[in-house]
């Protein structure tokens, strides 16, 4: 492959863990405990009230929405918050993207804002970084604590 093709980034490359939780919770006495945790990153702090926030452009059919276990068919354009910088668009591949919803294949903010949404609807979705890619960034080019935005298109439901 060319250097392009191996660095290329794809939203759709970037799964979920497959624990969003850690399997280990330490176990803490508040009686007994020197000091409380250091205050939580800034973003952690606003993303606390406002995961996801959808805002829709074009309505949908306002009918048909999306449940556990859907095949999705969408278009997307992801883009930085903190400064509009695009990291991948299906649309510029000329390809939409395909997944099933609310299993955890792609990140937690659509598994939920997406799950909003009615066929045909084109939004906005403004994620916080705990429901995008947290602390560990993405593929180089989304960095760590990084909200992002996506305006995504609900083209197909199951194929329909």
């Amino acid at each position: 492959p060319t250097n392009k093709q191996a660095t290329h980034f794809r939203f759709a490359e970037l799964r979920c863990p497959a624990s969003r939780t850690p399997s280990f919770q330490p176990r803490i006495n508040p009686a007994t405990s020197p000091s409380p945790s250091p205050p939580p990153h800034r973003n952690e702090q606003k993303r606390r009230t406002m995961p996801v926030v959808k805002e829709t452009i074009t309505p949908g059919d306002g009918k048909t929405y999306p449940k556990q276990g859907d095949k999705l068919t969408m278009h997307y354009v992801g883009t930085l918050a903190s400064n509009g910088a695009k990291f991948d668009a299906s649309r510029d591949r000329g390809r939409p993207f395909s997944f099933t919803i609310g299993i955890g294949q792609v990140i937690r903010g659509w598994d939920e804002g997406v799950m909003q949404m009615s066929k045909g609807e084109k939004a906005m979705l403004r994620i916080s970084s705990d429901y995008g890619y947290g602390a560990r960034g993405a593929g180089g080019v989304i960095p760590p604590h990084a909200d992002l935005n996506f305006e995504v298109e609900l083209l197909a439901i199951n194929g329909a």
